[in-house]
C-alpha cells in the first residue's frame, strides 16, 4: 500500500476490508486523487498508462447521482468535515467530486449509496415532510445524530446508520487524500536532508573525531541560516 492508502487506513478506521483490499490493487496518489474525481487531468508520473487510461474513462461517464443527490451527498460531507480554523471543509476538498468517482470506480457502493440517500429523503418526509436538502440545519442535525453513533442508535436505524457509516468513510478517505486533507495532518513529503556529522559532544563521548581529511570533503551546513 501507498502514502494513500497507509493514510486511509489509518484515517478511516471502519471502512470495510473490500475497500482497502480494493485500494491496494489500484493505488494513486494524494495529490492527484481529487484532481481525478474534478474531472481534470492530474500530473500523475507514478502511474502507469493503464491506471490513467482508467482515470479517463470513468470521467468520461455519465454523471451517476442525481443534482438531488449530489446536494445531499455535499450537506452531509460539510457536517462530517466542516471548515475551521485549519483547512477548509470537505466540499473545499472536492470530496462530493470524488464520491462521485468512486462509485464508478467502485461500483459494489452505487446501491448503498443511492439506497441511503433515498432512506434518508423517506426519514425526512416523514418527520418533517420535507427531503433531508430542504430541512434547516437543527432539523439536518437531528437527524444526522439518530445514525452518526452506531452504539446508541435505535434497532430501527440500522440502514440509516450503516449509509451513514458508509458516507462518514468516503468522505475522510476523499478529503485525506486531497491537497487540503494532506497540508490539515502537517503532512511534509519527502525532503533533503541537511547533515552537519555526528555532533561534538557525541564524538566526545565515545572518543572519537573527525581526521582533518574527513573534515575537508564534508559539507557543513550553517544551522542557523
Amino acid at each position: 500500500m501507498n502514502r494513500r492508502d497507509s493514510l486511509k487506513a489509518l484515517v478511516v478506521g471502519g471502512l470495510s476490508a473490500s475497500v482497502l483490499v480494493e485500494a491496494c490493487k489500484q493505488p494513486a496518489t494524494p495529490a492527484s486523487t481529487t484532481e481525478a474525481a474534478a474531472g481534470k487531468e492530474p500530473d500523475q508520473p507514478d502511474r502507469m498508462a493503464e491506471e490513467k487510461e482508467v482515470d479517463r474513462k470513468l470521467r468520461a461517464e455519465p454523471k451517476f447521482f442525481t443534482d438531488h443527490e449530489m446536494a445531499t451527498i455535499t450537506i452531509l460531507g460539510d457536517i462530517i468535515i466542516p471548515k475551521d480554523d485549519v483547512s477548509g471543509s470537505a466540499s473545499d476538498a472536492k470530496v462530493p467530486d470524488f464520491i462521485e468517482f468512486i462509485v464508478k470506480d467502485m461500483p459494489e457502493h452505487q446501491v448503498p449509496m443511492r439506497g441511503g440517500l433515498r432512506w434518508l429523503d423517506l426519514q425526512c418526509l416523514k418527520r418533517f415532510e420535507k427531503s433531508f436538502k430542504e430541512c434547516d440545519h437543527t432539523q439536518q442535525m437531528e437527524m444526522v445524530d439518530e445514525i452518526a453513533w452506531p452504539k446508541k442508535a435505535k434497532p430501527e436505524m440500522h440502514q440509516g446508520v450503516a449509509f451513514f457509516n458508509l458516507m462518514r468513510n468516503l468522505t475522510a478517505t476523499g478529503f485525506y487524500t486531497s491537497e487540503i486533507g494532506v497540508k490539515d495532518v502537517g503532512y511534509m513529503g519527502n525532503r533533503p536532508n541537511q547533515w552537519n556529522g555526528v555532533p561534538a559532544d557525541v564524538l566526545k563521548q565515545y572518543n572519537m573525531a573527525y581526521t582533518d581529511k574527513e573534515l575537508k570533503e564534508c559539507i557543513s551546513f550553517d544551522t542557523k541560516a
